[in-house]
């Protein structure tokens, strides 16, 4: 399958008088139905300021709508009523779910991964059995999120799209988008939805299959073109014009590629494809939901691309078309949820439209990924990984070939023998899965396959759990040299015992969790190849194995050192000076070796998307290859005098 990479953009004007076209539509609306307090429910009484109630939602809806007191005046902060559930998103005349009972899911009566299994089993050719219960639904908060969440979970399970099934969901889609939903949007409880709902389009648009024919699917409110061409075409546009709100204004936007783009990058026989989506209502829909301090000033459109192809220009006519008004281009950072200026460039403008360029770029994912329920796209974490990573990859084979060299001459006893075995494994595990991960990479944005992602995924899991588990045979070694009489146990008992750990147990985790989720779309993400958080948090069998070895290896270093303090100073004449250097030096060497400082991981799970939190992490762990050379090879006095006498 091709790769496809995609980018989202807008013009957007800076805050004028003369560029308030949505904001003020979604800022009307929003008072007409938020302000005045609520005729029934809990919150009846006096409304004093910074006051909060619940109410509940009318009649024949599901849910509930919180207020907030503001100058003696109940105004509508959240709102969770729906009609919609999983007994009566699919056609009534068609089929019946009297026996049907799914897990809730927040507030839902129902799953929505369990919504679109059945979806699959009942309509799975065009997904059209939901099409009519949700075009007869109102377009309320509740379903709102109730859809968004059913399209986010059909675009991470369709990996084969056709155009009947891209025409049901652009008019899934279409529903929600309608202009009159804009201010119903503000109330959803989950600010990001707007981006969900961006990111699921694009997502699913990415596997839609262009044969020779082009595609033009339009609806009122999301319009989607996609066509295939070669280096011999002389160039492609998209060009759409459509109603931005209820006053019926035509605005257009055009996706221009370049015939001499094409005759850059392409073989001469090779054929891409290239898929374009604009929104005249997003934009507005994005602003009412993160409240960003901008107005959108145009359509948003969403270019998914071959990754053959580096540059494409957008041309947005303006809906406000004022000499004051300067305009921006931008591109919509859908894991962070605002606009970022650095997608794209102005080329020109004047009062009546906006010509952007603008570069889709090929993330290599940040290595804190791997504990971080989300991924971040800031550049100095992928400088990190970059760096950290290629060091850590050379560091480790040096590491490796050291212990080759002097195996003979530093595992001459039992002890010495199963500590460089540990070593070795954690060395050669971690060797491995920063290979993998390294290819995970560059399979994830975009997913290039879902079943190499699956693997590349599975073998990421696995050697670094591997890791983690040879960390922990080691600490339990040292354990037993401390509270056991050593020699109590043979070698080889001892041996199997420790690969039995250090790979079985990874193993059984690592086939448990694919076999668990992957049959039901909840292995991997969207964006990435790894462990899905969102659906299935599967990220947990990961985290919490590694978690649970980093306390467990703290406990025995904090033994160590309690050891070492006191040998130290029962036999040093300047025994507080002896000690702090003895125990550092531990701290040193077994801090790497035990993987403490994957502790920052619990920061990265719960410290939400901190960019600090993620740049330590990234620091601390991506370079630990480098880390484990140091004090397992080059801090040891017994090693280096070997690789003396070699």
């Amino acid at each position: 399958m091709t790769q496809m990479l995609w980018l989202y953009c807008l013009v957007f004007l800076l805050p004028t008088e003369s560029g308030r076209t949505f904001r003020q539509a979604a800022s009307r609306n929003k008072e007409q139905v938020s302000a005045g307090p609520p005729n029934s429910g809990v919150c009846d009484g006096e409304c004093a300021d910074t006051a909060s109630c619940i109410q509940h939602c009318p009649a024949g809806t599901q849910g509930n709508m919180e207020f907030l007191c503001r100058q003696k005046r109940w105004h509508k902060i959240t709102d969770t009523c729906r009609t919609l559930t999983a007994f009566n998103i699919f056609e009534e005349d068609k089929f019946t779910f009297q026996t049907f009972e799914g897990p809730k899911i927040n507030d839902h009566d129902s799953n929505t991964e369990t919504i679109t299994d059945l979806l699959m089993q009942r309509c799975p050719q065009d997904l059209s059995c939901v099409i009519k219960s949700i075009q007869n639904s109102p377009r309320i908060p509740g379903n709102i999120a109730f859809i968004v969440e059913m399209l986010h979970s059909i675009s991470a399970m369709l990996t084969d799209v056709d155009e009947a099934k891209m025409k049901s969901y652009s008019i899934m889609a279409n529903h929600i988008l309608n202009s009159s939903t804009i201010s119903n949007w503000a109330f959803i409880p989950d600010r990001k939805s707007g981006s969900v709902l961006l990111h699921s389009v694009n997502s699913f648009a990415r596997n839609l299959f262009i044969n020779k024919h082009p595609i033009d699917i339009a609806d009122d409110f999301i319009h989607t073109m996609g066509t295939t061409f070669s280096r011999d075409d002389p160039g492609k546009n998209f060009t759409f014009s459509m109603r931005v709100n209820e006053t019926g204004i035509l605005v257009t936007g055009r996706v221009l590629i370049s015939g001499n783009e094409l005759e850059e990058v392409l073989p001469p026989s090779q054929a891409i494809s290239a898929t374009s989506i604009a929104f005249p209502t997003l934009g507005a829909i994005l602003e009412a939901s993160v409240l960003e301090n901008v107005t959108v000033n145009g359509l948003v459109l969403s270019v998914i691309l071959a990754q053959e192809l580096k540059k494409v220009s957008l041309v947005f006519e303006k809906i406000s078309k004022s000499e004051e008004s300067r305009a921006q281009c931008v591109g919509w950072h859908s894991l962070e949820s605002r606009w970022d200026q650095k997608a794209c460039r102005m080329i020109q403008e004047n009062s009546q439209q906006a010509v952007c360029t603008c570069q889709p770029s090929k993330l290599f994912t940040s290595f804190s990924i791997l504990m971080a329920p989300h991924v971040s796209e800031s550049p100095i974490l992928i400088y990190i990984t970059h760096i950290g990573l290629g060091i850590s990859v050379c560091s480790l084979v040096i590491c490796l070939s050291i212990e080759a060299l002097v195996w003979a001459q530093v595992t001459k006893t039992e002890i010495a023998y199963l500590r460089h075995v540990c070593i070795v494994n954690i060395a050669a595990t971690l060797l491995m899965a920063d290979v993998w991960f390294i290819v995970a990479s560059f399979l994830s944005v975009p997913m290039r396959d879902h079943s190499a992602c699956v693997a590349a995924t599975f073998f990421v899991h696995f050697f670094y759990l591997s890791v983690f588990f040879w960390m922990l045979a080691k600490a339990l070694l040292i354990l037993y040299g401390i509270l056991i009489v050593f020699h109590t146990l043979p070698k080889s008992v001892l041996a199997a015992s420790l690969f039995a750990l250090g790979y079985g147990c990874p193993l059984v985790i690592a086939v448990i969790t694919v076999a668990a989720t992957e049959p039901g779309k909840g292995y991997l993400r969207p964006e990435a190849c790894w462990l899905n958080w969102d659906m299935s948090k599967a990220l947990l069998a990961f985290v919490v194995p590694v978690l649970a070895i980093v306390v467990v290896n703290l406990v025995t270093v904090t033994l160590v050192l309690l050891k070492t303090r006191q040998a130290t100073i029962g036999n040093s004449t300047f025994p507080e000076a002896s000690a702090i250097v003895r125990v550092g030096k531990n701290i040193a060497i077994l801090t790497p070796l035990l993987g403490l400082t994957w502790g920052f991981g619990l920061a990265t799970v719960t410290g939400g998307g901190s960019l600090a939190l993620h740049i330590i992490f990234s620091l601390l762990n991506s370079f630990q290859g480098l880390f484990i050379l140091v004090s397992g090879s080059i801090l040891d006095p017994k090693i280096r005098e070997a690789l003396t006498d070699r």
